[in-house]
């Protein structure tokens, strides 16, 4: 049991180093430098359109070379993206930066949580994955909430610094994940060389994919919750994101904005400790009754009272983190080892389809209204 904890408290570490950084307030960052809501929009698009083409693969390498080698690839993708933002001058950086921070992102997808709930069924203990789960989002929601609460001191600092904070935590993620323990499926194989050896691995991840593909068109209730939480999740992601930008244009403070960002992303503190009190509710339940405050948040959006609309992230927030983390308990006990981290990398990606689609059309709505 010790050495489960252990694991898990590594996991925890990666999560915090992770999201710790003066740059939580991307946007506005981006905003202060003089790009407008529309280029952010696009800036994000290039984001998930980068996560369309290597979210997938990236979880088949999971399963195929272990979860814990591509988590020290995600710590590198982000070092990396973190780097071409500090040294950006143009519109074309800020996206390859976004780019690179996009593949740090589909590298630890998937694979943090297939590495986290393979630990936890090797030790017998899988009940207490949403547990991990919602203690993974409260930790996510504070560090983020801290980085956004610097948002100010990032203003003053200016953006070259405030980058550079998260390629130092990067360092720290690196050593963290390098004491992780692999657990991983059937197709796990150690990283090898040659011609044969190259084509053999080749074929392991294509069958893996082929495996995955083919779980999802026969389980239509993976993709179904995949679908639900992906539409959720984009609605809250965006709406917090475009706030950034938008409280001040309605009379916020600038010295005030870290604290709002903060306070909205407790919101997503209060979801993941709530979840744990819904055992008894049904997924569907679950689903329709937490979309209730997200649309109540994009609609508190649009009061232009910037109060009202801190308090509409604050509950968007709640809605999108009960529904994400009892998705991702539903869907962990119902996909294989083998494909688990290629599986749940699906839910990722149906996520950066939907963002691909809604990010620029929420820059002009957010620009316009």
């Amino acid at each position: 049991m010790s050495k489960i904890k252990t694991q898990l408290s590594k996991l925890y570490l990666f999560t915090i180093f992770g999201n710790l950084s003066l740059a939580g307030a991307w946007v506005a960052l981006l905003s202060a430098r003089g790009y407008d809501l529309v280029q952010i929009g696009i800036a994000e698009t290039m984001f998930h359109v980068t996560s369309i083409l290597f979210e997938i693969p990236s979880g088949a390498l999971a399963d195929v070379f272990g979860r814990k080698k591509m988590l020290l690839v995600s710590a590198f993708m982000r070092m990396l993206g973190n780097i071409i933002m500090i040294v950006s001058w143009n519109f074309p950086m800020v996206c390859m930066s976004l780019v690179f921070q996009a593949l740090s992102y589909n590298f630890a997808s998937g694979s943090d949580d297939a590495l986290a709930y393979d630990s936890l069924k090797k030790a017998g203990e899988e009940a207490a994955y949403e547990k991990y789960n919602s203690n993974q989002m409260i930790l996510y929601r504070i560090c983020d909430g801290i980085s956004t609460l610097c948002a100010g001191l990032a203003l003053v600092l200016g953006y070259r610094i405030a980058y550079g904070t998260g390629v130092i935590a990067g360092i720290f993620q690196i050593i963290t994940e390098l004491s992780l323990k692999e657990v991983c499926g059937s197709n796990h194989k150690d990283l090898s060389y040659g011609k044969a050896a190259k084509r053999y691995v080749m074929e392991e991840i294509v069958r893996c994919f082929q495996k995955s593909v083919c779980f999802l068109y026969h389980e239509r209730r993976v993709t179904a919750y995949m679908l639900c939480n992906s539409l959720v999740g984009a609605v809250d992601v965006l709406l917090l994101f475009f706030l950034q930008a938008k409280l001040p244009e309605c009379g916020m403070p600038q010295w005030g904005l870290g604290a709002a960002l903060l306070f909205m992303q407790m919101g997503g503190v209060v979801g993941a400790r709530l979840v744990l009190r819904l055992d008894k509710w049904s997924y569907p339940k679950v689903a329709a009754v937490m979309s209730v405050p997200v649309a109540a948040g994009f609609l508190a959006e649009h009061s232009g009272i910037y109060l009202i609309m801190m308090i509409g992230g604050f509950l968007s927030a709640i809605g999108d983190d009960v529904l994400q983390i009892r998705t991702n308990a539903k869907l962990q006990g119902m996909v294989p080892s083998e494909q688990r981290a290629t599986i749940m990398s699906g839910d990722s990606f149906l996520f950066s389809v939907i963002m691909i689609v809604l990010s620029p059309l929420a820059g002009i709505v957010f620009s316009v209204w």
